[in-house]
């Protein structure tokens, strides 16, 4: 059984379709990926659970949440007592619920995987749990305040790493500052997350769950190095957080890239995100994309339900190589994706407009990927660049940069003197929305212990 079909079996309805979804079934093919647990089927699947000690699926998950502790609260009808345990090792439990890559993480680990085949479905009940106390709007927010320090912290970047500082932060006693360049606050999460996995504005929807303890205000429209400067919150703020992601794009470096109908995929899922109806987006009859990430895979499966009549993923190595994980290539090709390995792009193909892209295939010779020779072409009205993302370095000055990330310590501090960072602009493990999360919190913790000291 493979990881998708493991899925299917478990989640009912959890794959919406497969090949052609058509323009008039555009709005559909962008609800939920996995529909959420009912009263029922959480209390069912979390009796599956073995409350391990020294459980493997802690271990696994980089927040740490208590995973066993907060399933056996559900399996005695206590979902509220489970999301407070949840959300106080990750206050963004909602969106990891939905969008962390379970799958190779905390159900892979699971000990159910050996005797069934079938982990614990660990993420459908984190989201049963945390969905359910959001909803309570008779319930205070389950986290209070300590009691006022008197310390200003700055935190720029109002994405996962930066919210998740600013909320630690503000648990502590310290009254926060987040500096946002967009208009909305959650950053990948309201950004750059496929529009089937985060339904019914759940990203806004959690960012004022977040804010609801208090001593958090964000100012949008300030960007680092033009509203802001590291300079300005050193002297302003007792102490700051930098958590401002990977701002810049890669580029293939061919002729033709500025050419109408080549994007980045980022700012595609961006713009689709940002789209209501769904349907008002527009898309190519025939849309490739270059990559091997998850970013590349929503890029393809989006583009297709959007309306697309051919998508082509194509990845210079093989699919063991790729960072997307097993379940999201199945997913894409579910979806009527083509994937295409070994290939490298070499020329952008146009006439007045865009007509397709040149291709060399390849292969591995001593553990080196080169050209083989053979090239072909695919036809395209519209490409998609998902090839990774870099920091952008405005404004910097004072922090080193190494292997394009934000040079830390042990206790997340740049090389510039109270400032401290976190998120995909380190390099800190998976660049994942949980791992920012969990950059942020830690942050914050030793933020407060530097001002106990400074």
């Amino acid at each position: 059984m493979t990881i998708l079909q493991g899925k299917q079996v478990s989640k009912s309805g959890a794959i919406h379709g497969s090949g052609h979804i058509g323009h008039n079934d555009t709005d559909d093919g962008f609800s939920d990926l996995h529909p959420a647990y009912s009263t029922l089927q959480a209390m069912a699947e979390s009796n599956r659970c073995l409350y391990c000690y020294d459980a493997p699926c802690v271990t696994a998950c980089p927040t740490s949440i208590d995973i066993p502790g907060f399933i056996r609260k559900i399996s005695t009808g206590n979902p509220d007592g489970a999301a407070k345990t949840i959300l106080a090792a990750n206050i963004m439990g909602g969106t990891c619920a939905r969008a962390c890559p379970t799958e190779v993480l905390c159900e892979q680990a699971c000990v159910r995987n050996v005797s069934e085949d079938v982990g614990v479905e660990i993420g459908s009940l984190q989201r049963f749990a945390v969905d359910h106390l959001m909803a309570r709007a008779d319930l205070p927010h389950p986290f209070k305040r300590a009691p006022s320090t008197g310390k200003q912290i700055a935190v720029v970047g109002a994405g996962p790493a930066g919210l998740s500082c600013a909320h630690r932060a503000a648990m502590l006693g310290h009254d926060v500052t987040v500096f946002e360049a967009k208009a909305k606050p959650g950053g990948l999460n309201e950004y750059g997350l496929a529009a089937y996995k985060m339904t019914n504005d759940f990203a806004q929807r959690e960012v004022e769950f977040l804010l609801g303890i208090g001593g958090i205000r964000i100012e949008y429209g300030k960007a680092l190095g033009c509203d802001i400067t590291l300079g300005a919150l050193r002297d302003g703020y007792d102490a700051g957080f930098v958590g401002v992601g990977l701002g810049a794009t890669n580029e293939l470096g061919l002729p033709g890239e500025a050419f109408d109908g080549v994007d980045d995929a980022i700012a595609f899922i961006e713009q689709l995100r940002q789209t209501e109806p769904k349907s008002d987006m527009p898309v190519g009859n025939n849309v490739i994309v270059i990559g091997g990430g998850n970013t590349a895979v929503d890029a393809a499966i989006q583009a297709k339900r959007l309306g697309a009549d051919e998508v082509t993923l194509v990845y210079r190595r093989g699919a063991e190589h790729m960072s997307a994980t097993e379940y999201e290539q199945e997913l894409a090709k579910i979806n009527g994706v083509v994937v295409r390995h070994w290939a490298k792009p070499i020329a952008i193909k146009a006439n007045g407009k865009l007509i397709g892209m040149e291709f060399e295939k390849t292969e591995l010779r001593d553990g080196k990927l080169v050209g083989t020779g053979e090239k072909f072409e695919i036809r395209a009205d519209q490409i998609l660049k998902a090839i990774g993302q870099k920091i952008k370095t405005d404004d910097l000055a004072g922090m080193e940069i190494a292997g394009g990330k934000i040079v830390v310590d042990e206790n997340y501090q740049t090389t510039a003197s109270g400032i401290f960072a976190g998120g995909d602009c380190i390099k800190s493990g998976e660049d994942l929305t949980v791992q920012s999360v969990e950059d942020g919190k830690q942050a914050a913790i030793a933020i407060d212990a530097f001002l106990k000291t400074a």
